[in-house]
């Protein structure tokens, strides 16, 4: 079976699985355990940060940093196709009770200033104010764009001026960060918490870092609590996160799998792609007269996993568990079953 469904389907490896098994522990909930200690101080340095909570998942460290920047009740500016308003499960109004402002960014990614300044609500008798502005860097709905620092430091910079917090939901902010060849700490410059996945690209079985300033990150210890997120002996599932830091570098050879997978596709009569920023593939399946649903479907009948991502698109992913024969082997299918058509 060759899965390119995403880069959370990636096993941990023996070194990963040993360091499971050794890892020193205490009880985290006392901040009692060295392991996930060493974890968050690596990571808050790594990402440029004074301090880090290590949390389950990606999508509780997105929602964390939601509920601790923002007061009941206020507006949240973000992409329309923002993972934290797209596919978090209504989360922002379930869990902190504040409302979207959704903005339509287009192929940027990340709002402009001036569509920062046009969506933001001061707070007046009548109207609740906005809280918070989401960045996502990798863009996940829009094809895994890397988003370069300046368009970043820009819509930020847009949002300070009104005295707006700038959250950034970095599930594959490493792979943006090889990308574009930018360190993590300038990347992060000025936004006010970052969230990244150590359970992607990075290979760890689980696991999430949220990372911000001493006083943020004290507050999000509590939403944590609150959430159900606050673990015991969590050291045993913060050792393979530490090992997963290893593997930053390494994320480029997952972008070259990525870039090859996109030219096979295009070489394929009825299918188009294009190039890939970092591990994620999108291709249009319309000339070919098939559907994203026909077309995963039938591929996953000759081993090949992938999901439809629209009615004619389906969204392919490049990780550690895919070297480059995988590409090739999975494009010969994948090329069998659009010759079928």
């Amino acid at each position: 079976m060759i899965d390119f469904r995403s880069d959370t389907v990636t096993r941990p490896s023996d070194e990963m699985r040993d360091a499971a098994r050794d890892a020193a522990v205490g009880d985290d909930v006392y901040a009692d355990d060295p392991t996930v200690n060493e974890l968050e101080a690596r990571a808050a340095d790594l990402a440029g940060f004074e301090d880090a909570l290590y949390v389950p998942s990606g999508t509780m460290g997105n929602q964390i940093a939601i509920r601790t920047h923002t007061d009941r009740g206020q507006e949240l500016l973000c992409d329309e196709q923002a993972h934290v308003y797209k596919w978090e499960l209504g989360g922002i109004p379930q869990l902190s009770q504040v409302q979207p402002r959704i903005l339509d960014c287009g192929d940027r990614c990340v709002p402009t200033p001036e569509q920062v300044r046009e969506g933001y609500v001061e707070e007046d008798l009548h109207r609740p104010g906005t809280g918070l502005l989401c960045l996502e860097n990798t863009h996940n709905s829009r094809g895994g764009v890397a988003v370069p620092k300046a368009d970043i430091d820009e819509a930020a910079a847009a949002a300070h001026e009104l005295d707006v917090p700038v959250h950034l939901d970095g599930a594959r902010f490493l792979n943006a960060c090889v990308a574009l060849d930018t360190d993590p700490a300038a990347m992060t410059e000025h936004v006010d918490s970052v969230m990244f996945c150590l359970s992607k690209g990075l290979g760890a079985p689980v696991g999430s870092v949220l990372a911000g300033s001493e006083e943020f990150i004290e507050r999000a210890r509590r939403t944590r609590k609150l959430f159900g997120g606050a673990m015991r002996q969590a050291g045993m599932i913060a050792a393979p996160g530490l090992r997963a830091l290893e593997n930053v570098d390494r994320l480029a050879e997952d972008h070259a799998n990525a870039a090859r997978l996109a030219a096979g596709l295009n070489d394929i009569e009825g299918l188009s792609a294009p190039e890939p920023d970092t591990n994620i593939v999108m291709v249009d399946s319309e000339a070919a007269g098939l559907t994203g649903e026909e077309l995963s479907a039938a591929c996953k009948e000759r081993d090949v996993k992938f999901h439809a991502f629209g009615e004619y698109t389906c969204r392919l992913c490049t990780h550690l568990d895919v070297d480059e024969g995988d590409v090739a082997e999975g494009l010969d299918r994948i090329e069998s079953v659009v010759a079928e058509a």
